[in-house]
This record gives structure tokens, sequence and C-alpha cells, in this order.
């Protein structure tokens, strides 16, 4: 019995709803984008439909700097759901975005032995074309 790898699922890529769809039609222009709430003021990630410091729902999308500092994370070494196998040893990391918010992501573009919390990064952006148009942000150190 054959595979159709056409039609195995993608697990690296979002599936936009009605919410997260500026999300990820502006990623897919390299742009992030965050949600600011109109009441309290703070800045919030992943996107929802209310501010989950002070329950808002006048909250609204801003771009984001696309900034960040590493917080913590640890390297893949084994991670069986495609196409993850095929990109190990990867970096799974939590930054902090210079809008406040924390965001889980990963770091591109850097050995895993030259990484240092609190290290400076800055927002790049996996797939496009070869991902039917999605984008994801990632992040590589910055300068």
């Amino acid at each position: 019995m054959s595979v159709d790898r056409a039609a195995a699922p993608r697990f690296d890529l979002p599936e936009p709803d009605a919410l997260t769809r500026p999300y990820w039609d502006a990623a897919a222009e390299g742009l992030l984008l965050l949600r600011r709430c109109g009441g309290c003021g703070r800045a919030h990630h992943y996107p929802r439909e209310f501010c989950p410091y002070c329950w808002s729902e006048n909250v609204g999308w801003e771009r984001a700097s696309g900034a960040a500092t590493l917080y913590t994370w640890s390297v893949v070494h084994r991670n069986d759901l495609p196409p993850f196998g095929s990109r190990v040893p990867y970096v799974a990391a939590v930054v902090d975005l210079a809008e406040g918010p924390r965001m889980m992501t990963e770091v591109v573009e850097c050995a895993p032995d030259a990484l240092r919390v609190g290290m400076g990064l800055t927002v790049a952006f996996r797939g496009g074309e070869e991902a039917g148009g999605t984008a994801v942000p990632v992040f590589r150190p910055r300068g």
C-alpha cells in the first residue's frame, strides 16, 4: 500500500479562521501582527477576540516591529511528524517581542551553541510558495 504524500496533513501550517486570517495574510507579506487592547493598552499574542488581561473586546490589529529577545529554547533532535523529521535538529523557542508579549517560535540561521538568553532576534518567515502561499514567523539573530 502506497501513501499519498500530497494528501498527508501538514502539521507545520496553520488553519486560518475568520479571526486569524489577517494575521496569516500579513505573514504571507512578511509582516508580523499583534493584537492590542483599546481598554488597557496591552498587546497580546496569540490572536484572540478579547484581551487576556482585562477581558475587553475592544482589541485591534497592529504591526509589530519584528524585534525580540530570546527567553528560552530547546533543541529538538527527533520529531516523527512530517515535515519536522526532515528539519531536525531545530530550535524550538520562546521569545519576548519588543511590544511585550511572549511568542512560541523557532530560531533559524543560528547554531544552537551560539544561543544565549536575552540575545537579540528579528522576525523572518518560513513558507511562501512551497507552502501554498502560507508563511509562518520564525526568528533569526539580529544584525
